[in-house]
């Protein structure tokens, strides 16, 4: 169960390598999370990951996961549930895609769609159900920015996310009043080895802040977390730009 200050004692991340997970992980074993299950990809990585975590004196434990396989979530998911209850679910998994390869090829461009989407999709509703059977629980879901307005520069991983976000607001609505909360955060530009060799915009942020933003969140029981806080206001104001203007301005 949670703490008094809203710290899951167990937390579970879908997508064990991300940047911003981890710099979460770390931040919530600092305040007293004992159990971490980092599920994704057997890779050096993972393991890695895990060892850290260890070092930093939590119960850690991998489970081989991958987004694309939608019809093993539930039994792979279901394992972990079943050793015990999980306070926090972290979805943090997805892919950036190579927009102007994307484009020429659909396979790929599907690829991007199935992982951010589709995986997402699966694993929510199975993470959300196990939440709501023990009765209580956080589901965090990382959206973006992106999923805002379809941008010329990356509007495949844009539209990936604008359904991630839509889907995980009405999973947030059916789950209402079962004891679980769901939780979107819309991060901008987060300097992380996904995006190395990008370019950052004056409002770039890390995955420290990410992660600050979220136990905050937490604290607050807030169901929109933006990353920073004053990428609402430049969104809203894109959002209602007129397309015509919109799509002359260099994103």
């Amino acid at each position: 169960m949670k703490d008094a200050f809203g710290t899951p004692q167990s937390l579970l991340i879908l997508g064990g390598t991300s940047d911003i997970a981890l710099a979460t992980a770390r931040r919530m074993i600092a305040r007293r999370t004992r159990t971490v299950w980092l599920a994704g990809r057997p890779s050096p990585d993972l393991e890695n990951a895990a060892v850290h975590l260890r070092g930093l004196g939590a119960e850690t434990h991998t489970i081989t996961f991958d987004a694309l396989g939608s019809e093993s979530h539930e039994a792979i998911l279901g394992k972990v549930f079943a050793e015990g209850d999980i306070d926090m679910v972290l979805l943090a998994f997805g892919v950036l895609g190579d927009q102007a390869n994307d484009e020429r090829d659909p396979v790929s461009a599907a690829r991007v769609a199935q992982t951010n989407y589709t995986g997402a999709v699966s694993a929510a509703l199975v993470c959300g159900r196990a939440l709501q059977a023990q009765g209580h629980g956080s589901l965090v879901v990382l959206s973006s920015v992106a999923a805002e307005r379809a941008r010329r520069s990356n509007f495949i991983y844009g539209s990936s996310k604008a359904g991630l976000d839509t889907f995980t607001q009405g999973l947030g609505d059916a789950l209402h009043n079962t004891g679980v909360h769901v939780m979107l955060v819309r991060p901008g530009f987060v300097r992380t080895s996904m995006t190395t060799g990008l370019t950052a915009g004056p409002l770039a942020t890390t995955p420290e802040a990410v992660a600050v933003a979220i136990e905050l969140g937490l604290r607050r029981r807030s169901e929109t977390v933006w990353v920073p806080g004053a990428m609402r206001w430049v969104m809203a104001a894109l959002r209602h730009l007129p397309r015509t203007v919109f799509r002359r301005l260099p994103l």
